[in-house]
């Protein structure tokens, strides 16, 4: 079966502000998306004292009918979100020090981001244009799986003794035996 895909630009919308501790200057949130935005590079929008917000840059949501079920996750939770992925920015031209890097309407690739522990990853909720965009796409591609049970094997696993080691190597006493106390032990 061939792999539908369908896209849609969307900005990525990041606020700065100052940071809470000696150790962070700033603290860095995607704070909103901006759907069929156009291209952008650290676009400033607004600043309000030191807090600012940047249209990062415009990125490509694309959906594929093999993925749905992680769409169906995150539409079905309670604030239907994107999630996005921002890494740092080693480059010697970097404006900033993050790079938008990914975005995902996938609940488990989402995750599977946020437990790598790499970079900046954002749970963004969906603006409503987004929400209908991805769940059109949901009802038209995806496909309910049945769940099967897996079934044992009619092999007879009784009849091997397993735990008495290697039968090349050749035992004095019984293996299932307390371990015998060292020398200078004291009980």
């Amino acid at each position: 079966m061939a792999v539908i895909r369908d896209t849609i630009p969307v900005g990525i919308i990041v606020r700065r502000t100052p940071g809470v501790t000696r150790w962070a200057t700033w603290s860095w949130r995607v704070s909103a998306l901006l759907p069929g935005a156009g291209p952008a590079d650290w676009r400033e929008l607004r600043r309000e004292g030191d807090a600012v917000e940047f249209h990062a840059a415009t990125m490509t949501l694309e959906l594929f009918s093999s993925d749905t079920q992680g769409y169906v996750v995150s539409l079905a939770s309670k604030t239907p979100c994107l999630y996005v992925v921002l890494s740092e920015d080693d480059s010697a031209d970097a404006k900033l020090p993050w790079k938008p890097e990914l975005l995902t309407a996938s609940a488990f690739e989402g995750q599977g981001y946020a437990e790598s522990g790499e970079g900046l990853v954002e749970r963004v909720p969906m603006p409503l244009p987004l929400i209908s965009f991805v769940r059109d796409f949901v009802q038209a591609h995806h496909v309910e799986e049945e769940f099967v049970k897996r079934k044992r094997d009619r092999k007879r696993v009784d009849l091997v003794e397993d735990g008495k080691g290697d039968a090349r190597i050749r035992q004095l006493s019984d293996v299932y035996r307390a371990p015998r106390p060292i020398r200078g032990d004291v009980h």
